[in-house]
């Protein structure tokens, strides 16, 4: 069935899809066909199969109803059972949330008074195979294997398509369940309104890991509504209307003319009157929808355009491109209002809000990759965190429709906002950012009292001191950069001071970073570089001493320094690679996966490592483990990634890394060269320029660079800046099977 689909897809691509590039005398190119969303779905990836368009409002996908780690997208790919389609998802997230405004199909009456305890008892939910599954960008498709439905979705930018196909004669009806929920949401007051024959309207409040969660819908079908059943907290309900703290509605329709009943759905986080504003208008041309959201996915993947014989690395790559823009996601109404987790309402003007911001995992490559995606969204996005800033006069940690979670360490809205601002992004008020940035990092939360009185944070006053106060220190050190950049520099040397705060927990005979105690002197006494207790009696973040004591980013060579030198910091940096997997404790965080060595890739904080080699006067070893984490940590099975995907960082990781480039420094405007895998990258800049880097003589065993040039002029560094690429021009590297050593050294 997934073959057919595509041969479908590739006939509506071909007659709908048209990218003119003919001024760059190339021929048309529809990179949608390389993507898999069902990638990630398997393993520790968390991601969803469903539809929406690049950084969309809405996320229409099958739910399998599972309470879970693995089910925090609604989905996994080992089930085999359907709960409904619901229209908010999360990305690859490690806690499971959303989920709202859930519709199924079904052919026949059920009770709607009985109560749902797990999945077993939900009376609508059915069997289904992969075999009868699609999944591409912008459409999803299934067989419900007990009702004998086939469904298909599709999305534009605020509003979600369903396409239910009855067989002939069946009862034609939808199950609309505003109390479902999973994991830990819960709804805590709804209401379902019959407005006329055609549509309904309500809303849904909840809480969860978004504490004060409200969506309010709007839904219009095909068909006159022939009859309901409305209930209330497992009561019925006469006449059109049902509140109260669980609703549910069974519509029935006329199966007469058409075997097919179509729904579109909008949503909104003010009101049921801007649901119906978001709403697209005019009928109901799924085809043409579904077209337009595959147009729309094939123009933003092409900002990126790789050349390579290789097939699975294509599919890797722009499946990879199709995640980093899945999130944040769009967050503000047609008419610009949203609402904040003070329920204030405000309104964007100028610019669309964002929400769903994982800024502990996306600062690190997602962010940076943006500003060369979609520079346009960026300013967007700074724009809606300022936004958000102004409810608690502090940036924000994890927002998830606008609420702040305070989930994972640090404040890395900072650096997102400083890397925006030396890649040239304009768009935002710099002052007012710097306002913010400098407010929160001087106020009391969070462990910065202790921070600030001690220059560190000690283990014995607050759990997962070392992580946190790595974190700050960097944060600190882009407060500094944006006062420097902006002549504050009273602000820059206070900063830059502060985010010297690594050296306090440096033990320079483990090599490893350690709790250090309010006495400045004495060192956690219960310490094993491969203990982990997952977030709580513990000095470090979803990990251990191994993964967490290299985050100094923003000082690498005063690090090395530390160490004693390129030749120890070299040797302890390839031990992390080699030493055993074994991970210690009773509680080790399942956050640790994608192990090589005490490498974890499957969790963020290992992500810049790999790129720390050249700055020991080593970069071979970082062009050596860089080939070696893109070839095992990636692939294109449903167990394809080798963590949780995290709203894109995963997979901004393979994207930089496999066209040879990382952001190891964030905020820094400079990319790290590693080793790029394809033949040819191009980016597709602003005003009609590019930028190529060709790699001569690549493939599986031809991984090490022996030369480059840069523009025709020899190029022999291990850093680009983020302005040189928006110059446009050719980076080319030559390859080869053994290291050059004399390529790229810094010192």
């Amino acid at each position: 069935m997934r073959k057919f689909g595509i041969v479908i897809l590739g006939v509506i691509l071909v007659a709908g899809c048209r990218v003119n590039i003919d001024k760059n005398k190339h021929k048309n190119v529809f990179l949608t066909r390389h993507v898999d969303p069902l990638i990630g779905t398997g393993g520790h990836g968390h991601t969803y199969p469903g539809a929406t368009v690049p950084f969309g409002m809405v996320q229409l996908s099958p739910d399998n109803g599972i309470s879970s780690w693995d089910w925090c997208s609604g989905y996994h790919y080992s089930d085999s059972i359907v709960a409904g389609f619901s229209h908010l998802h999360l990305s690859g997230t490690g806690i499971g949330d959303l989920a709202d405004i859930l519709l199924m199909p079904i052919n026949k009456k059920i009770e709607l008074t009985t109560k749902a305890t797990s999945r077993d008892s939900l009376s609508y939910k059915s069997t289904y195979s992969h075999k009868n599954e699609t999944s591409k960008p912008g459409y999803y498709q299934v067989y419900l294997n007990d009702s004998k439905i086939n469904v298909e979705l599709t999305a534009s930018q605020r509003t979600a398509f369903h396409k239910y196909t009855f067989k002939d004669k069946d009862l034609q009806s939808v199950i609309i369940d505003l109390g479902f929920a999973i994991n830990w949401d819960k709804a805590t007051k709804t209401e379902i309104t019959i407005e006329n024959e055609t549509t309904i309207s309500g809303y849904r409040y909840s809480t969860g890991w978004a504490k004060n969660q409200k969506v309010y819908f709007v839904a219009q079908f095909s068909k006159p509504i022939s009859k309901w059943g409305l209930v209330a907290d497992e009561k019925n309900v006469a006449g059109i209307n049902a509140s109260g703290e669980k609703t549910i509605a069974q519509l029935f329709f006329d199966n007469k003319n058409s075997n097919e009943l179509l729904a579109k759905v909008a949503l909104s986080s003010v009101s049921v009157a801007n649901a119906k504003d978001n709403l697209d208008a005019g009928g109901f041309n799924f085809e043409k929808v579904k077209s337009e959201a595959q147009k729309n996915w094939n123009h933003s993947l092409f900002t990126i355009e790789v050349e390579t014989t290789v097939d699975s690395l294509k599919t890797i790559f722009y499946t990879a491109l199709y995640h980093a823009q899945l999130a944040p996601v769009t967050y503000s109404d047609k008419n610009g209002q949203f609402r904040r987790e003070d329920d204030t309402i405000l309104t964007a003007k100028d610019y669309t809000a964002y929400s769903t911001l994982s800024l502990w995992d996306t600062f690190r490559a997602e962010n940076p990759l943006l500003t060369l995606l979609a520079p346009d969204r960026v300013s967007d996005i700074i724009n809606s965190m300022l936004a958000y800033y102004e409810t608690k006069k502090i940036l924000p940690v994890w927002t998830l429709y606008a609420n702040e979670t305070n989930t994972m360490t640090g404040y890395h809205a900072i650096p997102v906002i400083v890397n925006a601002y030396k890649n040239g992004i304009k768009g935002f008020d710099a002052e007012k950012a710097f306002e913010a940035m400098k407010n929160t990092m001087m106020q009391n939360e969070r462990g910065l009292d202790l921070y600030k009185k001690y220059g560190f944070i000690p283990y014995n006053l607050l759990d997962e001191s070392v992580t946190i106060t790595l974190e700050y220190a960097y944060d600190d050190w882009c407060v500094a950069q944006m006062a420097k950049a902006l002549g504050k520099e009273d602000d820059y040397n206070y900063f830059l001071k502060r985010s010297k705060a690594y050296e306090f927990l440096f033990d320079a005979k483990s090599g490893f970073m350690r709790g250090k105690a309010a006495d400045g002197k004495t060192w956690n006494p219960s310490f094993d570089p491969k203990h982990s207790n997952h977030r709580e009696h513990t000095d470090y973040t979803e990990g251990n001493a191994w993964q967490h004591s290299w985050f100094v980013p923003h000082d690498v060579n005063a690090f090395i320094k530390l160490h004693g030198g390129d030749q120890k910091f070299s040797q302890k940096l390839e031990q992390l690679f080699t030493e055993s997997s074994e991970i210690t404790g009773n509680n080790v965080s399942a956050d640790i996966s994608g192990l090589i060595g005490q490498y974890a890739h499957g969790n963020e904080p290992s992500h810049h490592i790999a790129y720390m080699f050249n700055h020991a006067n080593q970069p071979w070893r970082t062009q050596y483990w860089v080939r070696h984490i893109l070839d095992t940590q990636y692939n294109t099975t449903p167990n394809g990634l080798s963590g949780n995907e995290d709203c894109g960082q995963m997979s901004a990781w393979y994207i930089f890394s496999s066209m040879g480039l990382y952001p190891m420094n964030p905020a820094s405007g400079e990319y790290e060269i590693g080793s790029p895998i394809f033949e040819k990258t191009t980016i597709k800049l602003p005003e009609g320029k590019s930028f190529t880097i060709e790699a001569e003589n690549v493939s599986a065993k031809n991984f090490y660079i022996q030369s480059a040039t840069l523009n025709g002029v020899e190029f022999n560094k291990t850093t680009i800046t983020h302005q040189q690429l928006l110059q446009g021009g050719t980076l080319h590297f030559v390859m080869g099977s053994e290291p050059n050593k004399n390529w790229g050294l810094t010192k």
